[in-house]
């Protein structure tokens, strides 16, 4: 059904219905004919097309009507439809009018009544006008669009979202694009409410949460069960692993995640030691293959959902959610990755979202164009980022406090990293302090080795340094070191001391916690080898565990 529009404007009712009648015959497979009967009836209209963000090709009006004229009429259409070309009715008196129209509001045609035989003097003319639409504005993106400020946190935390997710989007940055300014006071927005989100059919989100969001996408937020053979948290590689291996086997399985499938593999521009891959393929590649291949199997994914704690009810496990509900699972299996430490240098707190970043999507780059960007880190995901916002940054500085980037990076990307004309590698250097109002502006760098400092200029700064599990939601009968990371296997079973002890009298399986029946998988696991290949191998070997485990209950 044709969603573009062509209005008709007269007072008229028989010439109202003449010209609807006459363009449907013509437009309506293409277009959808409306028809108002006054200028304040037409301006009604073309402002619930723009709320429903419906666009408008052609106003055809007539010049002469009470209270508002077309010329009136057309010229107040630009605030609602800027784009639509105009068209005047007008009687022959009317013909000076008309003219002084064309340079005054920008008047694309007028047309002297009657405009009988139509094929003669009316299509022409609309189709030369509708063709120069089409080609100027008919090809209009169609799917989710976001508008917001640039140093806005809550935007770029939205546009991440989306773009984890796999939901296309198209971003209209406010003080930058006219469309985004046209927008954002079409619908009534202010800055404590960005960003504004305009979904496919009509619907306007302001400052909508990650769940909020999820739920009018019409994506997954809540379990269709209440109790499952495994349920895995978190949506990384290693989790993502399990749901494939455990669907696959015919265990009843859901994967809940916090944010996006993917987890930190998923920001990775490039991943190129993934055994299979020779060219290598991006991290958000890699998760979406893993979750349409998890869903086929029969997995299901609930997204955007907060795990605040787990409880024993006998021998089911419920993992409980931050706003009081919980799905419960024979097993399950804690998959939820580790978190960038952040920048403990004064200023940067303050900064985050507004300049300052953990992790980089690969959608971020085309944002820094022309611009100095600084990567904090020296393992191969600040690697990797460093070589895609190269493709776009003016510069790019790492930042490493070690002596060499070989210390913590692979060979192939070091080479990349030497070889790149844009990429600049500072050795013994941190981040001492950062500054800005509404986002970061100077950055100021200390070397390590000597205390000397400069101060620079700088918008944009990635961290990748290190990294820390949330686990503090288990409580306190998962055994975790003083980090936070799970003890599994052998660890629980060498357990001794006041803290948690392994309850029964068989052993612990190879990934199974200090809780049995709950498993760890991944970067999230003590020990684990923190590489992709390794996650997704112990996330398939965990289902096996599962399996082991729920025979003997």
């Amino acid at each position: 059904m044709p969603t573009d529009i062509i209005l008709t404007v007269d007072d008229d009712v028989a010439v109202s219905q003449a010209i609807t009648r006459d363009l449907r015959a013509r437009y309506a497979d293409r277009y959808r004919i409306a028809r108002a009967t006054s200028g304040a009836e037409a301006l009604t209209a073309l402002e619930e097309f723009a709320r429903r963000d419906q666009a408008v090709a052609l106003i055809v009006s007539d010049h002469r009507m009470p209270e508002m004229t077309g010329i009136e009429l057309l010229g107040r259409s630009v605030e609602f439809a800027p784009n639509a070309k105009k068209v005047l009715l007008t009687a022959y008196a009317d013909t000076d009018v008309a003219i002084r129209a064309i340079n005054e509001i920008g008047l694309d045609h007028y047309l002297m009544k009657p405009w009988a035989p139509p094929e003669e003097r009316l299509y022409p003319v609309l189709d030369d006008l509708l063709g120069d639409w089409q080609r100027e504005f008919g090809n209009r993106f169609q799917g989710v669009r976001v508008v917001g400020s640039k140093w806005s946190e809550r935007s770029h935390d939205t546009r991440m979202f989306l773009a984890r997710n796999h939901v296309p989007y198209q971003w209209l940055e406010l003080g930058r694009d006219a469309e985004a300014q046209r927008l954002h006071g079409l619908f009534a927005a202010d800055e404590a409410t960005e960003p504004l989100v305009l979904l496919p059919d009509g619907t306007a989100l302001h400052g909508a949460d990650l769940r909020g969001l999820a739920d009018a996408l019409g994506l997954r937020t809540t379990a269709e069960s209440t109790l499952y053979d495994l349920v895995v948290v978190g949506a990384g590689p290693a989790g993502l692993a399990a749901a494939v291996y455990g669907a696959s086997e015919g265990l009843a399985t859901a994967i809940i995640e916090r944010e996006a499938p993917g987890g930190q593999a998923a920001q990775s521009s490039r991943i190129e030691n993934y055994l299979g891959f020779p060219n290598g393929l991006s991290g958000a590649d890699l998760s979406h293959r893993a979750v349409t291949q998890a869903k086929r199997l029969g997995a299901e994914m609930v997204l955007a959902r907060n795990v605040v704690g787990l409880e024993t009810r006998g021998c089911i496990h419920a993992v409980q959610f931050d706003d009081g509900t919980s799905v419960e699972a024979r097993a399950v299996l804690v998959a939820s990755g580790v978190s960038y430490r952040l920048l403990e240098a004064p200023g940067m707190a303050a900064l985050a979202g507004r300049g300052v970043y953990y992790g980089a999507s690969a959608s971020d780059a085309p944002g820094t164009a022309g611009d100095d960007v600084y990567i904090v880190g020296a393992a191969n995901s600040a690697g990797q980022a460093a070589m895609h916002l190269a493709k776009y940054a003016k510069r790019v500085v790492m930042l490493v406090r070690g002596g060499s980037l070989e210390a913590g990076m692979s060979q192939y990307l070091v080479e990349r990293i030497n070889a790149a004309e844009n990429i600049d590698v500072l050795l013994h250097t941190e981040i001492q302090s950062g500054t800005g109002t509404d986002h970061l502006e100077t950055l100021t760098l200390v070397n390590r080795q000597t205390g000397e400092t400069q101060t620079v200029e700088a918008n944009w700064v990635y961290a990748f340094i290190g990294a820390l599990p949330r686990t503090e939601w288990l409580g306190d009968d998962v055994a975790r070191d003083s980090k936070g990371f799970i003890l599994t296997g052998p660890d629980v079973a060498a357990l001794t001391g006041d803290g948690p002890r392994w309850p029964l009298q068989r052993m612990p399986f190879l990934l199974e916690t200090s809780r049995p029946g709950v498993f760890a998988a991944g970067d999230v696991r003590l020990s684990s080898m923190k590489r992709v290949a390794s996650a997704v191998g112990e996330g398939s070997s965990a289902v096996s565990n599962v399996h082991m485990y729920l025979e003997t209950i």
